[in-house]
C-alpha cells in the first residue's frame, strides 16, 4: 500500500479550552498524529466511506493563552507543513479566565470556487483576500476566534469547468441526472477538494478555529421550499441518490468538525462510521433517513424516530453562538411551517438560557430582509395555502421563480424568534428570570438567576448576495438590549445586476407600505417589530467582522477591491443609540 498524503485539510475547527479538533482527507487508510510545538498531541485512525478516508484528530494538552505552531503526521511521517509561500499553521487558545477577553467573530456565505476555476468572471474572493491580509500581519493576536460560514461552501448545482468536464468524463451515473451537477459522493468530494485546495483557503482554514452550517446550494437550489418542491424532486430518478450523497458527504466534510471534543464520542453517527470497516452503507442509509426529517417535523414522535440535529451552540468568553438549521429540519405541512419543528424550537429557546453578554445566532437565511420584500413572502405564503387550487399553483410557481421562502415565508417561525428577542432584551427569555445555565452544558437551566440582559443579540445572515445591517425595533419599552441583522454575503459570487435596484426599493418606505397593504389582502397579521436599515446594501464580495469587547459591540463589513485586497465598506457601533 503506498503511503498516505493528504489531500484535504488539516482544517482547524474547534478549540475548546486546552483541547482543539483537527479534521483531515488523506489518500490511504492512515494513523493521523497532530503535534504542536510544546507538547500537545492527538491521534486518531482514519475512517472509510465511498472509498475515501478521513479523520478527526482531537489534540490535549494545549496551553492556556499562547500560540503554538502544529505539524500533522500519517503513519508517523510528517505531512503538513509543507514549503508553501505562507507561514506555518498555528493553534492559538485563550486564558483560563477569558471572560474580559475581547472575542472576534468573522462571517460570510456564498463562495463559489476561486477566480482561476469559475467560468465567470466574479470580483476577487473575499476569503482569499482575507487570508492574504491576516498572513501578511504575522501576529497571532490578529488572528480571530472563530471562523463562521453561512451556508453555500460548495455549489453542487452550479460546477465550475473543472468539475463539469469530470462530469463529462463519467460513465456510469443515474438515470436523468443533470450533466452539470453533481450526484454522487465521490462527485460531492471534488467540490471541496477545489474549494478547500486554494493555498490561501488552506492556510487560513488550518489556522483560524472555523464552524459552518449549509444553505440550499450545498443540496440544490431551493431545496425544501415547500412540501410540492420536496415531491417534485423525488420524482427524479436521480434525486435519492443526490440527497444521500449530499447530507452524507455535508457531515463529514462541514458537520462532523462542528462538534466540539466531548460531544464528538456522544455523536450516534460518529459512533458508526469509525467501528464500521467501510462506512459506506452507514453514510448512505443515515442520508436517506435525515432527509425525511421533513416529511415527519410536524409530528414529534415519528420525528424524533429520524432526526439528526444539524444546529449546534457554543461559547467564546462571553459570547454564545447558536447555529441554526434553516434547511433540512423545515416543517413543511400546510398550515404549519415553521424554520425548525418543535423540539429544535425548544432546543434553540433553551440555548438563550445562561449567564453571558452577547447572543449570536448564525442563519443562513436573513431574519430581517428589506421591509418590502418580506411583505411579498408573507403574503406568497398564505396564498400557496389557499384552498384554491389555482390560487395555491400560482403562489408556488411565484415562490420558486422568485425564491420566496426566507424567515418572512415561514410567518410562524419569524414572529417567535422576534418575541423570543423581545423577551431576552427585556431580561426575561422565559417570562420570568434569566435561568442561569452552564457554558456549553446542554438540558434545563439550573436555577434561576436574575441576569441582566445581554447588551446585544446579533443575526448573522447571508444567502442574498448582498450585504446590510438592520436594527430590528420592539413596541415594548422593556427590550433594552439591540437587536440587529448582520447580512454579509457573498464572500465569491455576484447578485445580477438587473436585481440591484429591486434589492435597494425593498428598504423604501413607500415600497414597504405597498407590499404590506398586498399583504394584508391575504389576510397576515402585522409583524411583532419593526426594522430600518442602518447600512448598505453593499453588492461586492465581502467578509464581516463581530467584535465584542466587554459589553459593547462592532460589525465591519470588509469588501475587495480590484487588485484583491480588502477595503472597510462599513462599520457600525451595535450597543450604542
Amino acid at each position: 500500500m503506498p503511503a498516505a498524503d493528504l489531500l484535504v485539510g488539516p482544517l482547524l475547527r474547534r478549540v475548546v479550552g486546552t483541547q482543539a479538533t483537527i479534521w483531515v482527507e488523506t489518500s490511504a487508510p492512515a494513523t493521523v498524529t497532530v503535534r504542536t510545538a510544546d507538547g500537545a498531541t492527538g491521534t486518531a485512525s482514519t475512517f472509510s466511506a465511498y472509498q475515501h478516508h478521513y479523520a478527526l484528530v482531537v489534540v490535549s494538552g494545549l496551553t492556556p493563552d499562547t500560540a503554538t505552531s502544529y505539524e500533522v503526521l500519517l503513519d508517523g511521517e510528517p505531512v503538513w507543513p509543507q514549503p508553501r509561500p505562507y507561514r506555518p499553521s498555528i493553534i492559538r487558545t485563550r486564558a483560563t479566565d477569558d471572560r474580559e477577553q475581547p472575542v472576534r467573530l468573522v462571517f460570510g456565505s456564498c463562495r463559489e470556487t476561486t477566480q482561476r476555476a469559475t467560468a465567470r468572471r466574479l470580483p476577487p474572493d473575499a476569503l482569499d483576500a482575507y487570508a492574504r491580509g491576516l498572513a501578511a500581519t504575522g501576529d497571532p493576536a490578529d488572528l480571530p476566534d472563530l471562523l463562521v460560514l453561512l451556508g453555500d461552501q460548495v455549489y453542487a448545482d452550479e460546477t465550475s469547468p473543472t468539475v463539469r468536464r469530470l462530469l463529462r468524463r463519467r460513465r456510469r451515473r443515474p438515470v436523468g441526472a443533470p450533466v452539470d451537477q453533481v450526484v454522487s459522493f465521490d462527485e460531492y468530494t471534488k467540490l471541496y477538494l477545489e474549494s478547500w485546495r486554494a493555498p490561501e483557503t488552506r492556510w487560513l482554514l488550518s489556522t483560524v478555529p472555523n464552524v459552518m452550517i449549509f444553505d440550499d446550494h450545498e443540496i440544490v437550489d431551493d431545496w425544501n421550499t415547500s412540501a410540492a418542491w420536496r415531491a417534485d424532486a423525488r420524482a427524479q430518478p436521480w434525486w435519492g441518490e443526490r440527497i444521500s450523497s449530499g447530507l452524507a458527504s455535508y457531515w463529514v466534510y462541514q458537520h462532523l468538525g462542528n462538534l466540539a471534543p466531548e460531544e464528538i464520542a456522544a455523536d450516534p453517527l460518529y459512533a458508526k462510521v469509525t467501528v464500521a470497516e467501510d462506512a459506506t452503507d452507514v453514510l448512505r442509509e443515515f442520508g436517506h433517513r435525515v432527509d425525511r426529517e421533513s416529511d415527519l417535523a410536524h409530528d414529534p414522535e415519528r420525528w424524533r424516530a429520524v432526526q439528526y440535529q444539524w444546529s449546534f451552540a457554543l461559547d467564546v468568553g462571553r459570547t454564545r453562538l447558536v447555529m441554526v438549521d434553516n434547511r433540512c429540519s423545515r416543517v413543511l405541512a400546510s398550515g404549519r411551517r415553521a424554520m425548525l419543528p418543535p423540539g429544535e424550537w425548544s432546543w434553540l429557546v433553551n440555548q438563550t438560557h445562561g449567564s453571558y453578554d452577547h447572543l449570536v445566532v448564525g442563519s443562513s437565511l436573513p431574519w430581517l430582509l428589506p421591509p418590502g420584500i418580506h411583505h411579498v413572502e408573507a403574503w406568497n405564503e398564505v396564498l400557496a395555502d389557499s384552498h384554491r387550487r389555482w390560487v395555491a399553483d400560482a403562489a408556488e410557481k411565484l415562490r420558486r421563480a422568485l425564491d420566496l421562502e426566507h424567515w418572512a415565508a415561514f410567518r410562524r417561525s419569524f414572529d417567535a424568534l422576534g418575541k423570543l428577542f423581545a423577551r431576552i432584551g427585556g431580561g426575561t427569555p422565559d417570562g420570568a428570570t434569566r435561568p442561569r445555565r452552564e457554558p456549553g452544558q446542554p438540558g434545563q437551566p439550573v436555577e434561576s438567576d436574575p441576569s441582566p440582559p445581554p447588551a446585544s443579540i446579533s443575526v448573522l445572515g447571508g444567502d442574498v448576495h448582498h450585504s446590510y445591517v438592520a436594527r430590528a425595533r420592539f413596541a415594548d419599552p422593556a427590550v433594552v438590549t439591540p437587536v440587529h441583522q448582520l447580512t454579509c454575503s457573498p464572500l465569491h459570487n455576484q447578485v445580477p445586476a438587473g436585481m440591484r435596484p429591486l434589492l435597494r426599493l425593498g428598504w423604501s418606505p413607500v415600497l414597504a407600505m405597498a407590499a404590506r397593504a398586498l399583504s394584508r389582502t391575504a389576510g397576515t397579521d402585522r409583524p411583532p417589530l419593526r426594522w430600518t436599515k442602518l447600512a448598505g446594501p453593499y453588492f461586492g464580495n465581502a467578509i464581516g467582522t463581530l467584535r465584542h469587547d466587554g459589553r459593547t459591540a462592532e460589525v465591519t463589513i470588509s469588501g475587495t477591491t480590484s487588485a484583491g485586497a480588502l477595503h472597510e465598506v462599513m462599520r457600525r457601533d451595535l450597543t450604542s443609540g
